[in-house]
């Protein structure tokens, strides 16, 4: 077993090595399967996984599969690109016309070998993704007709991954996943909405982080007893002193596997399958190790430990070091590497011995190999890969070099019940405790303590201690967990781990406990009873059977009639086991009752028993297994019963009669003629019925042979039909599949124009613009219903050009011109129109564009605009009498912004011109202490936006004016102050000079 792996729970989807990447097979009918698959994926978290979406595709046409994918999920979706990286909570499609392989975390793309025809493109990617990721890849077998993908699941299962299958009965054609479920290798058979939640079930056990288990009920202790039982039974391994939170991850994984929620359930399916022990047994063994695994405490070994297993050792002494829990050897192989190394800076060759033991057989098989895969080139320096290892198989594999090899002896050997080694000078047993329960641990740490030299050394795991028993040994580095031995201060508290159970015969045999009594005997009722008795009495022998005579049941001593039939054994058949003179007539009755369905008698059926004959009477009686009216085919009764011959019993009685009358030879001679007439009738029985026979025999020969001339011509002409039609059938099914799928994306499409337009409909609607549209030729193409109110048009006029129809815009007849011209310059016209009912409308023309950017046209737009023209036409009344009125008066009014510089003025003084004052300041045209005093009071309204009113004088070319200022502040949209605005009433119409 792997006892020194640490159990590394990565976060869900993760592996030690990466992500699982899910691919998906589908054809025809795939596009609604991945629908409901990826409308069913959980939003929150994200799922942890790639998926690759490998569909039949016409090669010839554009896929469209991605865009559809990308409504359905939130994933990231892509199609296929050669070289692509494949990264997680990503979804990816094959391109058409590509097949495609995975190939170290990236996609590849590559022709197809036959461009139509039986192409297998899920088949080529589930073997690359197997190939690559082993237990973390992952097959979908989705609907299609055909059998690819059916390859692909056996090489996935063959690396240890996990096989998904969408159920027939929700697939629109069952051929794929039929065919990947005769395989015997599906996990799930599952319709495409409840797959994701299993997935994520399977990749959250599998390889995701699981929470700590919770000290068991005693329910779930009782469980977990029966399955160490199981385990001890079949492996002879107790796992009893394992952490519990240990056992329980491994059995929850193979719960997973199973969809088993509880432990009884999965303790029961132990019971019923050996195979799921084993299977448990080899989770159990985790195998996960590496060569200098945290180098930091490879390097502090080699720097503080291991120049001391040499110092002070003579030339013939041995250095000796444990290493339990061994796995596939990689640890040990490090520690023969590092004494390799030291021995050759010493120059000094002493004997070494690497003691690696683990329970797993088929990890210690592997260590004794040394052969390892080429990715440990990453745990190891070029320069000790090199030394130590020998490339092989091209390079695809390293073994371990002779001279560390012979450092090493792997055995097989269980810490809890065999004894270990002695007189070591260092034990490293890394991450092995953890998994171990705490009474365990307390046994293991003295017997390491024992074990060891005074003075050696023993290397842990970064998690693990020695606990309470820091009294037998003194840290040497805390942070590598590297200790050293002190002197014994236990005395006789050192011992042994305790004895060992050994297997058992099966899990519920065993001799019974004491004060256990045996079961009584079951009594039978009274009616079961009568029932026998009389059976018994009433026939002796008989037998249960069917149409065809298998025997089902067996009364009574039937030996005499029948005996076992030679050749293998299996269901017996009545009529081959038939004794001599009974075969013929019974195979005649029971024929004759399955015809009829009544009972038939065949009395005086000579049989041969022990080299003579017996007479029986031979009844075949029909049994209804169901109601009257069932259509269901009934069973058959068969009794045998002796039965006298009459011709001898009539002879007997004569005899009888007139024995004291006949002499010897006349008793002699009765027996003689008795025995001629009974053989007589046999005879003559038998003649018939062969002569019978064979009549009907030549007439089935003749039948037969007519029948087979004919059917070897038919036959000739069905293989030859047979062998053009399985070539067109392959093609027609390819080009089938690659049709469905384009009449499914198509579909869709038609769907989403369907849509598109419906908005498009009632959004034209719901706005009331009128709206025209026109083609290239000014034919109508559509309107909406406003502009109906505009244009004479009704729905018949679709079609016609624009300059048929006539306009209720008397003042404007140039239509058709002005759309032309847009046609042809591509600039936007806007015109207002007016209707025959008054109403003004903004008319804008302009060209009608595609998403391609292509000018397909023209569109027509009016907007009513009636109540902004009245509004404008008031406005522009009002400003008119607003400028009459103050022109007839001495009043001057005028706007300052924020910066007090004029924007309007309305009525300047002294025939000044108000386009000259715009954009000046007082300052600019008073005075300088008049300007001062102006700008002091209408900043003080700027500031505190209260109105001020306030008499002033001011100097105009020379004159003097007094006026009568209204200071009011200026407020835009939002109530902010923008400006000021005056009013100035003439007080005084004579200048002061």
């Amino acid at each position: 077993m792997a006892e020194n792996a640490i159990d590394v729970q990565p976060t869900l989807g993760q592996t030690a090595n990466g992500f699982p990447i899910v691919g998906i097979g589908a054809s025809a009918g795939g596009l609604a399967a991945f629908e409901a698959f990826f409308s069913a994926m959980p939003t929150d978290p994200d799922p942890g996984m790639a998926f690759v979406l490998v569909q039949h595709l016409a090669p010839d046409h554009k896929s469209i599969l991605a865009d559809l994918i990308r409504r359905y999920t939130r994933m990231q979706v892509f199609e296929v690109e050669d070289g692509m990286t494949v990264l997680p909570n990503c979804a990816y499609i094959i391109p058409p016309n590509r097949d495609m392989a995975f190939l170290n975390g990236s996609l590849q793309l590559l022709e197809p070998q036959t461009p139509r025809g039986q192409r297998l493109p899920i088949d080529f990617f589930f073997r690359s993704l197997a190939l690559d990721l082993h237990e973390r890849a992952i097959g979908l077998v989705l609907s299609g007709t055909g059998s690819d993908g059916t390859l692909g699941v056996r090489a996935i299962k063959g690396e240890g991954g996990m096989v998904m299958v969408q159920s027939p009965a929700s697939t629109e054609y069952d051929g794929m996943p039929l065919s990947a479920i005769a395989t015997g290798l599906v996990d799930y058979e599952l319709p495409p909405a409840e797959m994701p939640a299993h997935l994520i079930a399977y990749v959250t056990h599998a390889f995701g982080k699981q929470p700590m288990p919770a000290p068991p009920p005693p329910q779930t202790e009782n469980a977990l007893k029966k399955i160490f039982l199981l385990l001890r039974t079949q492996t002879g391994h107790d796992f009893s002193h394992y952490k519990p939170s240990t056992i329980q991850r491994r059995i929850q994984r193979r719960m997973a596997v199973h969809q088993i929620e509880t432990l009884e359930g999965i303790v029961k399916f132990m019971q019923q399958s050996p195979e799921e022990v084993d299977a448990l047994f080899r989770d159990m063994l985790i195998g996960v190790t590496n060569f200098f695994r945290d180098p930091e405490a490879f390097q502090v070994l080699e720097e503080q430990v291991i120049p001391k297993l040499f110092a002070g050792k003579s030339s013939d002494a041995t250095i000796r070091i444990w290493v339990p829990g061994c796995s596939t050897g990689e640890e040990a192989y490090s520690l023969a590497i590092l004494l390799a190394e030291r021995q050759e800076v010493l120059k000094q060759h002493l004997s070494v011995q690497v003691f690696a033991t683990d329970i797993d057989s088929h990890a210690i098989a592997a260590a004794r190999a040394g052969i390892y895969p080429a990715s440990i080139a990453t745990d190891l320096t070029p320069e000790r890969l090199a030394r130590y290892f020998t490339a092989e198989s091209g390079e695809t594999a390293y073994r371990i070099h002779k001279s560390i090899r012979d450092m090493l002896v792997f055995s097989e050997q269980s810490l809890i019940k065999d004894p270990s080694f002695s007189r070591l000078d260092l034990i490293s047993c890394r991450n092995l405790l953890i998994y171990l329960g705490g009474d365990l641990q307390k046994k293991l740490i003295p017997l390491f303590h024992y074990a060891l030299n005074p003075r050696g050394f023993l290397f842990l795991g970064t998690s693990e201690s020695v606990g309470e028993f820091d009294s037998l040994f003194a840290t040497l580095d805390r942070k590598q967990k590297i200790y050293q031995r002190k002197e014994d201060h236990l005395g006789p508290q050192r011992s042994g781990l305790g004895h060992f159970l050994p297997p058992i015969t099966a899990f519920d045999s065993g001799p019974l406990r004491s004060g256990e009594k045996a079961a009584p005997p079951k009594k039978l009722p009274l009616r079961e009873l009568t029932e026998q008795a009389l059976l018994q009495q009433l026939v002796h022998a008989g037998a249960l059977v069917n149409a065809s005579g298998d025997l089902l049941y067996l009364h009574g001593r039937a030996g005499m009639y029948l005996e076992p039939a030679p050749g293998e054994t299996g269901t017996s058949n009545i009529l081959k086991m038939a004794r001599e003179g009974l075969r013929r007539d019974l195979t005649t009755t029971l024929h004759k009752a399955t015809q009829t369905r009544e009972t038939i008698v065949c009395s005086g059926v000579r049989v041969k028993t022990n080299g003579d004959y017996t007479d029986v009477n031979l009844i075949v009686r029909p049994v209804a297994i169901g109601p009257a009216d069932s259509l269901e085919p009934p069973l058959y009764v068969v009794i045998l019963e002796p039965a006298p011959n009459p011709l001898i019993a009539d002879k007997l009685a004569f005899a009888d009669e007139w024995a004291g009358q006949r002499s010897a030879a006349d008793q002699i001679s009765i027996d003689s003629d008795d025995r001629i007439a009974a053989l007589k009738q046999e005879l003559r029985a038998k003649e018939e019925y062969l002569q019978s026979t064979n009549e009907e025999l030549e007439t089935s020969n003749e039948e037969l042979k007519s029948s087979n001339e004919e059917m070897q011509s038919v036959n000739e002409e069905l293989q030859s039909t047979n062998e053009e039609l399985e070539t067109s059938k392959e093609e027609l099914q390819s080009v089938n599949e690659e049709l469905a799928t384009v009449n499914a994306e198509l579909q869709t499409k038609v769907t989403d124009l369907s849509r598109a337009n419906n908005d498009m409909n009632n959004l034209l609607a719901g706005t009331g613009i009128a709206t025209v549209f026109v083609d290239h030729g000014l034919r109508i193409l559509r309107f909406t219903p406003a502009a109906t109110k505009i244009i004479n048009l009704i729905q018949t006029d679709i079609g016609r050009p624009v300059s048929h129809i006539v306009s209720n815009l008397p003042g404007y007849g140039s239509l058709k011109e002005d759309t032309q011209a847009v046609l042809n310059n591509l600039i936007p016209k806007d015109l207002e129109v007016q209707s025959t009912e008054g109403r003004w409308y903004t008319m804008r023309i302009q060209p009608y564009r595609t998403l391609e950017n292509v000018i397909e046209g023209a569109v027509l737009t009016f907007v009513d605009i009636t109540t902004a023209r009245k509004l404008q036409e008031a406005l522009r009344i009002n400003e008119e009498r607003l400028r009459v009125a103050v022109n007839s008066s001495s009043m001057v009014l005028f706007n300052q912004d924020r910066d007090l510089r004029y924007t309007w003025m309305q009525n300047p003084p002294c025939e000044l011109k108000a386009e000259t004052l715009i954009g000046l300041t007082d300052a600019e045209l008073f005075a300088a202490p008049e300007a001062a005093a102006l700008t002091v009071l209408k900043q003080q309204v700027l500031d505190s936006g209260v109105s001020l009113r306030q008499n002033v004088s001011m100097t105009i070319q020379g004159k003097t004016f007094g006026y009568d200022l209204n200071i009011e502040p200026l407020r835009d949209a939002s109530s902010r102050i923008v400006g000021i605005t005056c009013v100035c009433l003439k007080v005084s119409h004579q200048p002061s000079r």
